[in-house]
């Protein structure tokens, strides 16, 4: 059972400011020539970094309020509908697959799997909003830069959980 003492708390809070940092510099960033849809996934980092070092539970947390602040601070309703769904799908996922396959995949691997679903979380919410199915066409292309934008955040993470893993966060 996780204990909320002070120090614990922080950390919460910290990772939830930085996952939200995060996510207002990416919106900030231009990938010329990119699909609709195609984001760095910074703020994954503080998700993947929050499973690792706080739990699963405080990991949902803090997707979930980072999302809400996101959007709050810059977005929309829709853009927190978009933002939720991907959001809560890929820490649900990269939650299942650090509890019962973190010895046979790498943080790396479950990070890239954590993108494929954000985008398919995306996706679903697009094709709701615009009564279509018809935009998963793009599919193949978030898919392709999913893996790609989820590797270098999982290898980022990666360097920065041995960075921070001898902090006691509990």
């Amino acid at each position: 059972m996780n204990t909320y003492n002070t120090r614990r708390i922080t950390y919460i809070s910290i990772f939830i400011a930085m996952a939200t940092v995060l996510n207002i510099i990416e919106r900030a960033i231009v990938i010329p020539g990119a699909s609709p849809g195609i984001k760095l996934g910074l703020a994954n980092i503080m998700a993947l970094l929050s499973i690792m070092m706080l739990g699963s539970k405080d990991a949902i947390i803090i997707v979930a309020v980072r999302c809400f602040l996101g959007a709050l601070v810059g977005g929309n309703p829709v853009s927190f509908l978009f933002s939720i769904t991907g959001g809560v799908l890929s820490i649900l996922v990269m939650v299942i697959m650090w509890k019962y396959l973190n010895k046979y995949v790498s943080i790396v691997s479950i990070s890239m799997v954590g993108a494929v679903f954000h985008n398919i979380g995306q996706l679903f919410v697009a094709s709701v909003v615009v009564h279509d199915f018809s935009v998963y066409i793009i599919l193949p292309i978030l898919m392709i830069s999913a893996i790609i934008t989820g590797y270098i955040v999982g290898v980022v993470t990666k360097q920065l959980y041995k960075s921070l893993g001898s902090i006691n966060t509990k």
